[in-house]
């Protein structure tokens, strides 16, 4: 799908150095669809329908069709629909699931709430996602299934992950909770593995009031084990067929996001323009040296849920005080990976064996790309940006020149950031 064009191709006049930029604003888009959100609200106030009405029924059938797949299941969170998406393909205490470590805590959790064993392979130092090179050494006679996180909006390598699946007779699931949209050689995330799962959390790129999940698959049995896990194994009413959980989507947030799924795809084409945007001020600052830059991968479609530069030599936490002190956010996902974490401590994982992981871990950083976001902003982004590279290569004798900092001959004097 080609890019839009930057909203404003031209010069953008740049904001006051103290206006500062959120890393997100949701009163934005909440202020373009204000009408129509309340409209939804009052609608299913009036009906009493509450848990898993007709607009949750809706919202199920148009989320299939944007994943392209023949079923998608609403239920609570994100956080559930893995945990269901487990349940459904049976795993039990003492399988073992792959998973990267570089993800947020959901991925692991849910296969842990099972009394299943994590397994963390090392990432793609590019992409960020669970390296495929990595995996099939990480099998064993326990393991049961595959997550492969499609973070921060772009989709893991699924064809080697596929075939090493394929090959051990494992399901794989989809962690596409950052990813909706994305797509990985023509296919939508949610719909190349047995299941995918998705989360509606506010920040998302499809977001509602709350929490909220989804479930998308092509398997007809596994869409009807997880219609009846997700309301206690129930059917019919109070004859309980499996043990199941209570994990219902409420039609409130179903119908806020029925309004918000059509503008998807356009708010996906600013989220790429921003990104195409980002790269652009970064080189014309000559920074891409001494930032590593996101790329977007061959044969994908990157849907920016975040946009995340590396800040090497261990200066990343001294530029995210600078833009905070300057009211530009900025976050970090994630600052301690899951096999450091105390709560993982038992699985013993050997320091410095995921290396690529670790260095993620403390070198990444995420800046504003959310739709709204405008050219002004941007542009202080990356001036505040360079001001601090500026300064840090003043006080170190370098100037900022090219691919990395160059060092100074004796008696010059230090150049200014451009």
């Amino acid at each position: 799908m080609p890019l839009v064009p930057p909203p404003n191709p031209q010069p953008v006049a740049p904001l006051p150095a103290d206006t500062g930029v959120p890393l997100i604003d949701m009163n934005r888009q909440y202020a373009l669809l204000e009408k129509q959100i309340l409209a939804a609200i009052k609608r299913v106030c009036s009906s009493g329908r509450f848990v898993l009405g007709p607009d949750c029924s809706d919202l199920e059938r148009a989320v299939a069709g944007y994943c392209q797949t023949k079923h998608a299941i609403a239920c609570a969170s994100g956080s559930d629909a893995l945990l269901l998406a487990l349940m459904a393909c049976g795993v039990d205490s003492g399988d073992e699931v792959i998973a990267p470590s570089y993800t947020f805590f959901a991925t692991a959790a849910a296969v842990a709430r099972l009394g299943a064993v994590p397994v963390f392979v090392d990432i793609e130092p590019d992409g960020f996602n669970l390296d495929p090179a990595k995996l099939e050494a990480a099998v064993t006679p326990a393991t049961k299934a595959i997550i492969p996180v499609h973070l921060y909006g772009q989709c893991a390598e699924m064809e080697p992950i596929m075939t090493v699946a394929q090959r051990h007779g494992l399901t794989v699931i989809e962690d596409a909770a950052q990813a909706i949209g994305a797509e990985y050689r023509g296919q939508r995330a949610g719909s190349i593995g047995q299941m995918g799962c998705l989360s509606f959390y506010p920040t998302k790129n499809l977001g509602g009031f709350g929490d909220g999940g989804m479930l998308t698959t092509n398997d007809d049995h596994l869409a009807d084990k997880l219609r009846l896990l997700r309301v206690h194994g129930m059917q019919p009413r109070y004859y309980h067929q499996v043990l199941g959980i209570n994990s219902r989507l409420d039609s409130l947030q179903a119908a806020v996001l029925n309004v918000k799924l059509p503008h998807l795809n356009r708010w996906t084409e600013l989220r790429q323009a921003h990104a195409e945007r980002y790269t652009e001020l970064f080189r014309s600052h000559r920074l891409e040296g001494v930032l590593a830059l996101p790329p977007a991968l061959p044969d994908r479609r990157h849907v920016w849920n975040q946009y995340i530069v590396r800040v090497p030599g261990g200066r990343r936490d001294a530029l995210r005080a600078h833009l905070s002190q300057k009211k530009i956010g900025s976050e970090i996902y994630y600052p301690v990976p899951l096999h450091q974490q105390q709560c993982f401590g038992y699985l013993g994982v050997r320091p410095g064996s995921l290396p690529e992981t670790d260095r993620a871990a403390a070198e990444t950083l995420a800046l504003p790309i959310f739709p709204e976001l405008t050219p002004a902003e941007q542009t202080l982004v990356v001036q505040e940006i360079a001001a601090f590279f500026g300064a840090f290569a003043a006080d170190a004798g370098h100037a900022l020149e090219g691919p990395k900092f160059l060092k100074r001959p004796a008696g010059k004097k230090n150049a200014k950031t451009r």
